[in-house]
């Protein structure tokens, strides 16, 4: 007899966390227990070697709620986090940390305000209990710094605990330190994304698995979401543009050269004729690059049939190719298609 379809599922990576997934465990099922419509966990063991496996694997044979799965070795939060979506079945999806310091008892809340019409909910911690310096500090300049390029203001980029709907996720695939960045996908995809203060406490056992020394790759990984946001679908637009830039910066340099010339300055001792030089190598090499990325482009959704947009819902209208799931269930591109009735 197939189980009921539950309607939270929690999402916990854990890595060398043997001192506190079991209270986190018991922590969430106390959050949980008032809530209709049922629940589910899922622990991913990111290559734990500290015994927490076996405290993982005495949890899943005390309640077949708890669900665990294990990798071979360790790849991360971000592979930890999408193997945890990819086998969620409820129709909301929270993720949170495994270290004790995300609070269960605020996944109600993060629930309560996805129902107000939310597609995503952020937490936000305001009151954070990490050192000041070496965690605090940076991860300030970072959020505004990823607010700046994303064009999405969140405070908390970091924080684990947030809420999703489930049909956010059905699109995503992330990789290096994308987890953080899946509001900003789902904004970019006409989400309605908002943000919440939440609880964060002290680390009682363990250490962190983050520095100082993970920024720069965050930040990297903006920019990188920045490009396949601006330009995926339309590349030789954006290199042609550094380009256009380029050979207008070698065109005002080659004319102030000649100014001085004129002016009976010998323009060869100045780095004009160099930047000259230099902005139109670069103007070239920025549309040989725009042209060679726009083939790729053109292979990547047409090679896996992708398209470039995503529908919220429809009215009467017969669903074609690219609004039917690969399930062929009835949600299009991870969003419900519905009659005129709204059924």
């Amino acid at each position: 007899m197939p189980s009921i379809q539950p309607e939270i599922t929690v999402v916990i990576p854990v890595f060398n966390e043997v001192g506190a997934i079991q209270a986190v465990c018991y922590e969430i099922k106390a959050a949980l227990g008032p809530l209709e419509g049922g629940w589910e966990m899922i622990f991913v063991d990111d290559g734990s070697s500290d015994g927490s496996s076996d405290i993982l694997d005495a949890l899943a044979a005390e309640d077949p709620a708890v669900k665990v799965i294990r990798f071979r070795r360790n790849f991360g939060q971000t592979a930890a986090l999408m193997a945890g979506f990819r086998h969620a079945r409820g129709r909301i999806v929270v993720p949170m940390d495994g270290d004790g310091q995300n609070d269960p008892a605020d996944i109600p809340g993060l629930v309560a305000i996805l129902e107000d019409g939310y597609d995503v909910v952020s937490g936000w911690r305001r009151n954070r209990k990490d050192k000041f310096l070496m965690r605090r500090v940076p991860s300030v300049l970072a959020n505004r710094m990823i607010s700046w390029i994303t064009g999405v203001r969140l405070n908390d980029y970091g924080c684990t605990l947030k809420a999703y709907r489930r049909d956010v996720l059905d699109r995503v695939n992330l990789y290096g330190e994308m987890h953080r960045f899946i509001p900003v996908h789902a904004y970019w995809n006409g989400a309605r994304v908002t943000e919440c203060t939440v609880n964060h406490r002290p680390r009682t056992t363990g250490d962190s698995k983050y520095g100082i020394g993970r920024v720069p790759r965050v930040l990297l990984d903006a920019i990188l979401l920045y490009f396949l946001n601006r330009a995926l679908d339309r590349p030789l637009q954006f290199f042609g543009r550094l380009g256009i830039y380029a050979l207008l910066l070698a065109f005002l340099a080659g004319i102030w050269a000649i100014a001085l010339k004129f002016g009976g300055t010998n323009f060869n001792a100045t780095p004009l004729p160099l930047l000259v030089t230099m902005m139109t190598v670069l103007a070239v090499l920025c549309v040989l690059l725009g042209l060679l990325a726009e083939l790729m482009s053109r292979v990547y959704f047409e090679g896996q049939g992708r398209t470039v947009y995503t529908i919220r819902d429809t009215r009467n209208l017969v669903r074609s190719n690219d609004c039917v799931p690969p399930d062929g269930g009835t949600e299009s591109d991870g969003l419900r298609t519905r009659n005129a009735e709204g059924r």
